[in-house]
């Protein structure tokens, strides 16, 4: 907070990576030891940090910024979604309306702290390098909860905290949720991580910062060895997360990186990797469909929609969608989501874009996926165009954005602090950077 109020809001990074990756397993055990009262400080001091970094970049503009078409997007978002906090729709009262509304719109605070940055005073490679060793010490922790057999949240106290402050008991085989174990009786790891799902998330963001920040300007892939263990330990992550939505992302997000930098090897042996596993179940389920088990089980069983995770998102997205199509504008906040479910209210809770679209309405949902698939094909069209730092921003985007793709249909993707952070602060960034080199480029036809 001192290096922010003193002008440098670029440290804002450091309680991202840091903070925000094992925020609620810090809020946990401090609740574990007795600090109840003072866990709800910590639980708004992350929205008060965005604030004051917000406030003080607006303040260091020395000029009236140009704005992208992606800026009003995501305005009109936060208004509309705000008129629905203070109007009486839904059956929510005002406070829940507007813990719903924090839950659902604090993003576009976020992703206006990183468009009112400087992308020239933010050391883009440090901070990438940072994600490198938080990536390692994730991997490390997942080990030994794997070597153990333990959840690291069965000895943070996990359960009780959820319970108290969300209303969320214990379930499962393991005492903490059902999203810590899968199919099969195979335990689910977080590392340090709020849950298996963020865990999963997290590993995705350390693949696209791999990605970005060892790929030269002529995509040459040089990573040193500090790169090459933070892939093995996204790798083990995503593996004992054993979230399927994110695990298909991970290859996806390598696949296109591939062709993006035109690596020719890695698609062939993706090509050749994915014939062989589709051959593989192929077998399995023509020959030995009842003798399948451990992890072939999970995945024949994922792919025909017959384990209760695959029917639960089935049967949420029908109702999310039944809703949005009785009423298009949205049964008010509050009604679907995390918040919703603390509240005893599950309308459509299991995908991103269902949980906006059931609470707001069409419209919001319409403009946020504009903006979202808008920052996707504006990294595509800028990425031959820039270079150094510029360049590693533009590729992590791009490959955190088509990351999370598949997740957003499954989840609740911006419930994650650390996840949505990174998300939205570097989307700022990026379009930050874009209007900087429009502006420049302006300014050099003027010349």
């Amino acid at each position: 907070m001192k290096e922010i109020i003193r002008g440098n809001t670029h440290s804002f990074l450091l309680f991202i990576i840091f903070g925000l990756s094992m925020y609620s397993t810090a809020m946990s055990v401090a609740f574990m030891i007795g600090l109840r009262d003072i866990v709800p400080v910590f639980q708004f001091f992350k929205e008060g940090i965005i604030f004051t970094v917000l406030i003080i970049n607006l303040f260091s503009l020395r000029k009236k910024p140009r704005f992208h078409l992606i800026d009003y997007l995501i305005l009109f978002f936060l208004i509309y979604t705000t008129v629905y906090a203070f109007l009486p729709i839904g059956e929510q009262s005002l406070v829940n309306r507007l813990i719903a509304l924090k839950s659902t719109s604090f993003f576009v605070i976020v992703y206006f702290a990183g468009r009112f940055s400087d992308p020239t005073k933010i050391y883009i490679t440090k901070y990438f390098n940072y994600i490198m060793l938080l990536t390692i010490a994730a991997g490390a922790v997942i080990c030994l909860e794997v070597l153990f057999n333990q959840h690291l949240q069965t000895i943070t106290g996990y359960a009780e905290y959820s319970y108290y402050f969300f209303n969320f008991e214990p379930s499962g085989s393991y005492g903490l949720s059902w999203t810590f174990e899968s199919e099969g009786g195979f335990k689910r790891f977080a590392s340090f991580f709020a849950n298996p799902l963020e865990n999963a998330g997290a590993t995705l963001i350390a693949l696209a910062v791999i990605g970005a920040l060892y790929t030269k300007d002529d995509n040459k892939f040089k990573p040193d060895l500090t790169g090459i263990l933070a892939l093995a330990a996204s790798f083990a992550c995503i593996t004992f997360a054993i979230s399927r939505a994110p695990f298909v992302s991970y290859f996806l997000v390598i696949y296109i990186y591939a062709l993006l930098t035109k690596k020719k090897y890695i698609t062939h042996t993706i090509h050749l990797g994915f014939a062989a596993v589709a051959l593989y179940f192929i077998w399995i389920i023509s020959s030995f469909e009842d003798k399948a088990s451990g992890i072939a089980e999970v995945v024949i069983n994922t792919l025909n929609f017959s384990n209760p995770s695959s029917i639960g998102h089935v049967v949420e997205w029908i109702q999310g969608i039944d809703s949005m199509v009785s009423n298009p504008f949205g049964l008010g906040l509050g009604t679907s989501g995390r918040v919703g479910g603390s509240l005893g209210d599950t309308t459509g809770g299991e995908n991103q874009y269902i949980i906006i679209g059931v609470q707001a309405g069409v419209l919001v949902l319409l403009c946020y996926m504009t903006a979202y698939i808008s920052l996707i094909r504006t990294s595509l069209r800028w990425l031959p165009m820039l270079r150094g730092r510029e360049r590693k921003v533009c590729m992590f985007l791009l490959l955190f954005k088509i990351a999370l793709f598949i997740p957003l249909l499954t989840s609740e993707v911006e419930s994650s602090s650390y996840i949505s952070y990174m998300n939205w602060f570097f989307s700022g960034l990026f379009i930050s950077i874009v209007m900087q080199y429009k502006k420049n480029q302006e300014v050099s036809y003027a010349h």
